[in-house]
C-alpha cells in the first residue's frame, strides 16, 4: 500500500479560497475540491505522469468560461483546459497550483447545416458523435482517430488530430471552418465560420494544434463530407517490414491517394488478431490496410493497380473486402491495436512522429536495431500513407529501470524522425512528452518566435503553462528577447 503525503496546508487553504470564488460562478457541485474526486483528473492518457490539480471547474456555457478565466487571470491562477483526457502527450496534465477547466458539459450539437455541409458543435461532443448525427443523410466527419468513440472535438482541435483517413481527407485543421474561443482575459472571439475561408491572418490555423496554450474553445464549426458511393479495403501482407514500407512509398509515387493506408508489424498484427479476430494473416512481417473509395469503376481499377505494386514489392498475401461488414472488420482490428497491445505487455508508451514516406524502410530497420540496444520490444502501428509513426514501446513499470529505458527509446525514435527530415509529432501534440526534445527540431530563435505568438494571446503565461516549450519565459521579456530561464514546472512528477 502506498501512502500519499498529506497535502500542504497552504495548498489546502488556496484550494478552498479559489473554490469559494468559483462557486460564485458555477453551481456548488460543478466545482471539485475533494481529493478523491480530483484523482480522476490527475493525468490524461499519458498516465506515467500524474499531478493533482488545485481545483476542477466544470462550466456548461461560454459566459461561465469567460468569468472563470477573468477570475483566474485576476488571481494569478493557471488554467489547464481538458476534454475527454485521451491525450497521449500529457497535454492535459494538471498543475498543482492551477485549475483544470473540464469541458465535458459542452456536449451538444448546436446546428446541422447540410446545405452548407457543416455542423456547429460544442467542444465536448465526441468525434464519432458528429458522424452518427449526420450519417442518416449520407454525410460524415472525416477525421477519425482510433479513440474517436471517446475523444472530443475540442481536444481534436487542440492537438490537430488525424486518424486512419487523414491521408486523403486531411487532419482536423483541414476539416474545421470556425471556432468560438475565450481568451485568458475573458474576451470571447470568433475565428472563421461557415464560409470556406476568411480574410486577414490565418488565426484559425494558429488555434488548431495550439494545445490549449492560447485560449479555450467553446464552439466548433466542422466540415461535413458526403459518404463515398463505394469503399473497399485491401489487406496486403509482406515477408519483410521493408517490403511493406517500400510499397507505401510506391503507391503514393504512382499518384494513388487511398482513403486510408495503415501499416502494422507482426507484433501488432497478432495482438490485434487475438483481440478482434479481423482475419489478419499471422505469417507476415508487415501488413498494409489500403482503402480505396469513390465510384465503383474507379475503386476496382485502383485495387488492381495497388495489387500490382504490392506484388512488385514482394507481397505474399492479398485479400479484398467483399462487403461493408468485412471492410469495417478490417478497420476494427487496426483501431483496436492500442488496447490489443495492452494485452501482451503490462505497460507501453505510444510514440508519435512523422517522417518522409520514402524513408520508411530505413526507419523501421533502425527501430528494430534499437530494440536490441534498449532491451525492449516495440510494436509498430502507423498511418503509413502520411508517414505518421506510432511505435508502441513495451515495458513493465514494476521492473526497475524499464520505464526510464522506454523513455530513452522513445526519445531516440523521435530524434531519428527529425534526423531523416521528419517532425516530432503528427497528431498527438508535444505536451510534456516531447517538450524537452523541441531543441532537436527548432533553434532557440525559432522557439522565441513561437513564444511571442503565445504571449500575444496569453501575456501573463497562465494558459496551460509548462507544455510544448522546454524552458519557461516571461512574456514581458520577449519583446527584447531577454529570456528568463526558469525551473521546469514538473521537475519531479510522480510516476505510476
Amino acid at each position: 500500500m502506498v501512502l500519499m503525503p498529506e497535502p500542504d496546508r497552504a495548498v489546502i487553504a488556496r484550494r478552498f479560497e479559489i473554490a469559494k470564488a468559483l462557486r460564485r460562478i458555477l453551481p456548488h457541485d460543478h466545482v471539485i475540491v475533494d481529493e478523491a474526486a480530483l484523482r480522476a483528473y490527475e493525468c490524461d492518457a499519458l498516465s506515467a505522469y500524474r499531478q493533482l490539480p488545485l481545483v476542477v471547474a466544470l462550466p456548461s456555457g461560454t459566459e461561465q468560461v469567460a468569468r472563470i478565466l477573468r477570475l483566474c487571470d485576476a488571481e494569478g491562477v493557471k488554467v489547464v483546459p481538458r476534454g475527454a483526457g485521451t491525450s497521449l502527450s500529457g497535454g492535459a496534465l494538471p498543475l498543482a497550483d492551477g485549475i483544470v477547466l473540464g469541458m465535458a458539459k459542452f456536449n451538444r450539437i448546436l446546428d446541422i447545416d447540410l446545405d452548407n455541409r457543416c455542423a456547429v458543435v460544442q467542444p465536448g461532443v465526441t468525434n464519432l458523435g458528429v458522424t452518427r448525427a449526420v450519417e442518416h443523410a449520407g454525410f460524415y466527419y472525416a477525421p477519425d482517430p482510433s479513440s474517436q468513440v471517446a475523444c472530443t472535438i475540442g481536444g481534436n482541435v487542440a492537438e490537430n488530430s488525424g486518424g486512419v483517413h487523414c491521408l486523403k481527407y486531411g487532419m482536423t485543421t483541414n476539416n474545421v471552418l470556425g471556432v468560438e474561443m475565450v481568451l485568458m482575459s475573458g474576451e470571447v472571439i470568433r475565428l472563421g465560420g461557415k464560409h470556406l475561408d476568411a480574410g486577414g491572418y490565418d488565426l484559425l490555423g494558429i488555434m488548431v494544434g495550439s494545445e490549449g496554450l492560447l485560449g479555450v474553445v467553446t464552439e466548433v464549426t466542422v466540415r461535413l463530407l458526403r459518404k463515398p458511393s463505394t469503399a473497399r479495403a485491401v489487406l496486403v501482407g509482406f515477408p519483410t517490414l521493408e517490403g511493406g514500407g517500400s510499397c507505401v512509398a510506391d503507391v503514393i509515387a504512382a499518384g494513388i491517394i487511398p482513403g486510408g493506408m495503415e501499416m502494422m508489424d507482426r507484433k501488432a498484427i497478432n495482438a490485434a488478431e487475438d483481440f478482434v479476430g479481423a482475419g489478419y494473416p499471422r505469417d507476415v512481417e508487415s501488413l498494409l490496410i489500403v482503402e480505396l473509395d469513390g465510384p465503383a469503376a474507379e475503386v476496382d481499377h485502383l485495387i488492381g493497380r495497388v495489387d500490382a505494386i504490392a506484388r512488385r514489392n514482394g507481397a505474399t498475401y492479398a485479400r479484398v473486402s467483399q462487403s461493408e461488414e468485412e471492410r469495417a472488420l478490417f478497420w476494427a482490428g487496426r483501431k483496436a491495436a492500442f488496447p490489443a497491445v495492452g494485452r501482451i505487455s503490462p505497460d507501453y508508451i505510444c510514440m508519435d512522429g512523422t517522417i518522409p514516406k520514402k524513408r520508411l524502410p530505413e526507419v523501421l530497420r533502425r527501430i528494430q536495431a534499437m530494440e536490441a540496444e534498449f532491451g525492449l520490444r516495440c510494436a509498430n502501428v502507423f498511418h503509413a500513407g502520411d508517414g505518421n509513426l506510432h511505435p508502441l514501446i513495451l515495458f513493465d513499470a514494476n521492473q526497475p529501470g524499464e520505464f526510464e529505458r522506454a523513455e530513452r527509446f522513445g526519445a531516440a525514435i523521435l530524434t531519428l524522425c527529425v534526423e531523416v527530415g521528419g517532425v516530432l509529432t503528427g497528431e498527438h501534440g508535444v505536451g510534456i512528452e516531447k517538450r524537452d526534445l523541441m531543441g532537436t527540431m527548432f533553434s532557440q530563435t525559432d522557439l522565441d518566435q513561437q513564444l511571442r505568438l503565445k504571449c500575444a494571446f496569453d501575456p501573463n503565461g497562465r494558459m496551460n503553462p509548462g507544455k510544448v516549450f522546454p524552458t519557461l519565459h516571461r512574456c514581458a521579456d520577449m519583446g527584447a528577447m531577454h529570456v528568463a530561464r526558469g525551473q521546469l514546472p514538473f521537475p519531479d512528477l510522480p510516476r505510476f
